[in-house]
């Protein structure tokens, strides 16, 4: 009798524990997506030409012109690098008007007709990326792209319509990479290898 009190006692103390939730183990920090040195940006100021155009992001992370040269944009948000240009721009007007479209870098490369490093706002998905390197080849095989990002590798399938694989946004610094089409001879030589395979197996049984 004692035993079962003290195996209730337990029990009862346990359901007073408060119990972390699963969610906490496993959360983690958004990531800050944003401009990285390579990329681009767009700046385009209502009637002031010399502070309009697209200007590279330097390795230092600042915009390289000769007045933008002192404003940081890489490692925070587009938010506060527009936040930030607005500030500068007050300098010189009262309320700029002004819009910035950033342009990261990526590179296409493999079995599309114009492999390249190339530009494009945030928000591109990996299909229109291929679209805008000219598309695949008539070798390349969209069941095979491997999509390079921090350091890992990723295999996707672009055929299948019932997956989201093409709506995948790209990032800065990603490597897109389309593969090719097995040549005609090898899927050729496959049937006809495994036609002469089956024949061989009905010719022993006959034999037999």
């Amino acid at each position: 009798m004692k035993l079962l009190v003290r195996i209730l006692t337990v029990i009862g103390a346990l359901s007073l524990v408060p119990l972390a939730p699963t969610y906490a183990q496993t959360t983690e920090a958004p990531e800050v997506q944003g401009l990285s040195p390579g990329d681009f940006i767009k700046i385009v100021v209502w009637r002031r030409e010399e502070f309009s155009g697209e200007f590279l992001i330097s390795p230092d992370g600042t915009i390289i012109h000769p007045l933008y040269r002192e404003v940081q944009v890489t490692g925070v948000p587009l938010a506060t690098v527009e936040a930030r240009l607005r500030t500068f721009l007050t300098r010189y007007e009262t309320n700029p008007q002004f819009v910035i479209q950033p342009l990261v870098r990526i590179i296409v490369g493999g079995e599309v007709r114009t492999p390249n490093i190339i530009s494009v706002p945030p928000g591109t998905t990996l299909t229109q990326a291929i679209a805008l390197s000219g598309g695949p080849t008539d070798r390349g095989d969209i069941r095979n792209v491997r999509l390079y990002r921090s350091g890992s590798e990723v295999r996707i399938d672009l055929s299948k319509p019932d997956t989201n694989a093409g709506l995948i946004q790209i990032r800065s610094g990603d490597q897109l990479i389309l593969g090719r089409r097995r040549s005609s001879l090898l899927q050729i030589i496959g049937p006809v290898t495994s036609t002469i395979a089956a024949a061989a197996a009905v010719a022993s049984i006959v034999t037999r």
